[in-house]
């Protein structure tokens, strides 16, 4: 009984073990996250603030300063396959780096101005945390929308591309859509992170 009892343990084993192999990588990997500072000071709740404006990273042509930014870069290992007279993409594993932009505070600052400040910066290092969450988003809504995709008659596995940019381009401009609905929602009135610029400069 008890050897036999082994034998389908160890079958089930087996089992679970090719279940997991076998199944997409989006288990497998994880982003790479960064975060880079850039200096910012004052005395004041109002003079870090426009340390910031002064000193934060600028975003897009514009150039326009932000207090923080969050940006990735994204790269694929996919494998295309030619089944029959089609193209399938049969796996894809991202490689995806988040990297986070912070203001960090230089020099010493008033007991108070501190403790203000550090609430501020670690409300705001939550704020860049959901942009990046939202991005992962994105990334594991390419696996879904792409993995197993097939198009006929493409032995030369080119049409499944010009498919696969016109789905990867929808699911980046929603992504930004995402981001930018957040942002309306943070910075609005009573918004969570106007609250906390507002706390900053009244020094609570």
């Amino acid at each position: 009984m008890k050897t036999g009892i082994r034998m389908k343990t160890a079958v089930l084993t087996y089992l679970l073990l090719a279940i997991l192999l076998a199944s997409p990588a989006k288990a497998g990997w994880k982003p790479v996250e960064k975060v880079e500072t850039y200096a910012v000071s004052g005395q004041t709740g109002p003079q870090l603030h426009a340390s910031m404006g002064e000193r934060g990273p600028t975003i897009g042509k514009s150039r326009v300063r932000a207090m923080a930014y969050t940006n990735f870069k994204l790269t694929w290992v996919r494998d295309y396959q030619r089944q029959g007279n089609a193209c399938v993409l049969v796996s894809a594993r991202p490689k995806l780096i988040i990297t986070y932009t912070l203001p960090k505070i230089s020099g010493p600052a008033p007991a108070v101005v501190q403790k203000s400040w550090d609430v501020f910066a670690a409300g705001l290092a939550a704020h860049e945390k959901v942009h990046g969450d939202i991005i992962v988003d994105m990334v594991r809504k390419i696996e879904t929308a792409t993995i197993g995709l097939s198009v006929p008659d493409d032995p030369g596995c080119k049409k499944i591309r010009t498919e696969m940019t016109s789905r990867l381009a929808e699911l980046s401009q929603a992504q930004r859509q995402a981001s930018r609905d957040f942002d309306r929602v943070e910075f609005a009135p009573r918004g969570n992170l106007q609250q906390l610029i507002v706390a900053l400069l009244m020094g609570r």
